[in-house]
């Protein structure tokens, strides 16, 4: 991992996000992109001052939906934090897999509004299926750098992004990529995302103190708080890495798939957790739980996608 970037509830940035996650900074707020009074849910996890002429010019914002915003933004970020020489790097062996668990849910949103607003005449943008499919992020990013290798967008939910990952990682190790730029997007802070996930009752409704809603091993835990932004990872092979001189964060050790096969939310009853044939291996296809294996060097563990 030779590059990292983020704009996100915490930080625009990579030392804002820092810096706030050290001093114990909430992300959580009351919402500001729509009136959500009606709603049962009064807030969320939005991304602070964001202003798009920062980033983008007017002509070029219009083909983005929020989350490529975002996509784009990380990715820049880490990119630059790379120091990757676009005039060096074989653009064929160099490639985006970006994810989304929902994609372009607003614009969607909108478009439709639009339609029965307008007497159903169908008046439709034409950027209207561009900002609304999960794939479109990789493909910009992809088209910004002219990067021509692997390029898709992974969809599982809370998984996502951990899934764009692995398979940016395994691009690397079966020799079909040098560089892949990987890491997810969302922008569900809307009225049908917040709608939806409160019909599922799947979000909190303490609104009367949002900064201790997230609250995952608490009794009184009554649902997640909805968030938004991006994350963008450069993951580079070990030897190219190396031989650029460039910085090392970290390296992908190994990775597991699994599902428990039992409910969309909920989690199995009677069951702490599971192994699975692929699940907690390293790239030889060994235990990472083995004696000497990877865990000794874990100091996190993420319980949720």
């Amino acid at each position: 991992m030779t590059g990292i970037g983020t704009i996100n509830p915490l930080g625009n940035n990579i030392q804002e996000y820092f810096a706030n996650l050290k001093a114990g900074v909430s992300g959580a707020a009351p919402i500001t992109h729509f009136d959500a009074e009606k709603f049962k849910t009064r807030f969320a996890c939005e991304v602070k001052g964001y202003n798009w002429e920062d980033f983008f010019d007017r002509k070029e914002v219009r083909k983005y939906d929020l989350f490529s915003q975002y996509a784009m933004i990380a990715a820049d970020q880490a990119m630059t934090d790379s120091g990757i020489d676009l005039e060096k790097v074989d653009k064929l062996r160099s490639g985006v897999i970006w994810a989304s668990g929902i994609g372009g849910l607003r614009s969607m949103f909108d478009e439709i509004a639009g339609f029965l607003e307008g007497g159903q005449i169908p008046r439709f943008s034409p950027f209207f299926i561009p900002k609304m499919i999960s794939d479109i992020a990789a493909g910009y990013i992809s088209m910004k750098y002219g990067f021509m290798g692997p390029n898709f967008c992974t969809v599982s939910a809370c998984a996502s992004s951990n899934h764009a990952i692995i398979l940016a990682t395994d691009q690397i190790r079966m020799g079909r990529a040098d560089i892949m730029i990987t890491g997810g997007s969302e922008s569900a802070v809307n009225q049908p995302g917040v709608g939806g996930f409160n019909s599922m009752q799947a979000l909190s409704t303490r609104n009367d103190d949002p900064a201790t809603a997230s609250r995952p091993y608490d009794a009184d835990r009554d649902g997640f708080v909805i968030g938004e932004g991006a994350g963008g990872l450069i993951l580079e092979e070990y030897e190219h890495a190396k031989a650029r001189g460039a910085k090392i964060y970290a390296e992908v050790g190994g990775s597991g798939m699994s599902a428990d096969a039992y409910h969309f939310t909920a989690p199995p009853p009677g069951r702490t957790g599971r192994k699975t044939r692929n699940g907690g291996c390293d790239e030889g296809g060994r235990d990472i739980a083995r004696p000497g294996g990877l865990h000794q060097y874990a100091r996190y563990l993420h319980p949720r996608g």
